[in-house]
């Protein structure tokens, strides 16, 4: 791999400088990610989609080319997992701040606290291991979130 590719990598796991600014980088990611993700969403969800199956793919190359630069299995300042997993729940719920509020708290309660299955999602090794965490608290927010959109009438 060029000198170059790895430079974009390494940026990509980071989203620059993004990663590195403390305290909390990914709950900074997180927050990124929905300002990106309500981009995305209220132009189409199907972009929407296929910018996660892009972020999350391209993630784990990125996460694993950080992972062996750096020699660090699952850096902090690595948080693109935080954005392709901080879109998944974005796709059902409406275009609304109380909807998004309760998207980034529901992501993040999941992917700290890695109940169930989001820490056996941490078994995995490499850049598959840094982002399966997320993108499965992703769909646990998800999941969360359309019971509760269902619920109101709100589901999209």
């Amino acid at each position: 791999m060029t000198k170059i590719a790895n430079i974009l990598l390494c940026n990509l796991a980071t989203l620059g400088p993004i990663g590195y600014v403390r305290p909390a980088p990914g709950t900074i990611g997180s927050l990124v990610a929905l300002g990106t993700g309500y981009m995305i969403a209220s132009f189409s969800l199907g972009v929407l989609v296929a910018a996660i199956l892009v972020v999350a793919i391209l993630g784990v190359f990125a996460a694993e080319r950080y992972g062996q630069r750096t020699g660090k299995k699952d850096a902090s300042e690595v948080i693109i997992d935080e954005v392709a997993g901080q879109w998944i729940p974005l796709v059902i719920i409406p275009l609304e701040v109380e909807w998004y509020v309760a998207a980034f708290l529901l992501f993040r309660f999941f992917d700290i606290s890695k109940i169930g299955p989001v820490g056996h999602a941490e078994n995995f090794t490499g850049g598959v291991g840094v982002m399966a965490d997320d993108l499965v608290a992703g769909i646990l927010a998800a999941v969360f979130l359309w019971v509760g959109a269902i619920s109101m009438g709100y589901a999209r």
